[in-house]
């Protein structure tokens, strides 16, 4: 499953349209809002987690800027669920910065941020879902 976080800018003519909708019948994609000023006939901004396969999420993406909107990737960090992580292991193997990495000789995994490029690979990799994607800022309108 990719996610990804998106700020969506929509046209005041395309604001009517069920485009979030046919991104879930069409595209097979799901969707969380996270934040949403749509004002009929004004142009509006969604800030939105889309999940799903990548092939999937590449087809909505281009879909949305067929519809004349206009999608960027929203500034976020990656973040650690403490409750959530078992320490196994997996997200290390996939870590290319090493901010992941086993501590020794407690053997649980270590996580610095400093060192995170957020490139998402232990979004997937992480069987608990402790690793987790979120926005950096609240300031998006």
């Amino acid at each position: 499953m990719y996610s990804k976080l998106l700020v969506l800018h929509f046209p005041s003519r395309e604001v009517e349209k069920p485009m979030i909708c046919n991104l879930v019948r069409l595209h097979d994609l799901t969707f969380n809002i996270l934040k949403a000023k749509i004002l009929p006939r004004k142009e509006g901004i969604m800030v939105l987690e889309l999940s799903g396969s990548r092939k999937n999420f590449k087809s909505g993406v281009q879909y949305l800027k067929d519809q004349g909107v206009i999608v960027k990737n929203a500034s976020s960090e990656i973040n650690r669920n403490e409750e959530r992580c078992i320490h196994c292991g997996a997200c290390t193997a996939v870590c290319p910065t090493g901010a992941l990495a086993v501590q020794r000789p407690e053997m649980t995994v270590g996580f610095d941020k400093d060192k995170c490029s957020v490139c998402e690979l232990c979004i997937t990799t992480c069987v608990t879902r402790a690793m987790e994607i979120k926005p950096t800022t609240e300031t998006f309108f």
